[in-house]
């Protein structure tokens, strides 16, 4: 039986209606970065699904990245860093406030 996973993480890739990827999220390399989010997802044992997403119309704090099924929404997600932050803030249970598009 199929288990739901803790976290849902969207990455915004641009994808367009025909399957290409474009636009700003892309462009400053989401797609790369998604590699090396799956590998930290994986080294840090976490409970999450990887999706990229078509555009979240949000390109100008891009490459932007929503957790679920907090809501929380990253901008400019564009570095090893940044990924590092946002997944260390998750492990102690809280969202990395210093990156987040919409603060609480």
């Amino acid at each position: 039986m199929a288990t739901k996973p803790t976290y849902q993480f969207l990455v915004c890739a641009s994808f367009r209606a025909k399957g290409e990827p474009k636009g700003v999220c892309n462009q400053k390399g989401s797609i790369g970065l998604s590699q090396y989010l799956e590998q930290e997802i994986l080294d840090r044992g976490l409970d999450v699904l990887l999706t990229t997403t078509s555009c979240m119309k949000q390109c100008d704090q891009g490459p932007v990245l929503v957790v679920q099924p907090n809501n929380w929404w990253y901008q400019g997600v564009d570095s090893e860093e940044a990924i590092d932050d946002i997944l260390d803030a998750l492990e102690e249970g809280k969202p990395a406030e210093d990156r987040l598009l919409f603060p609480a």
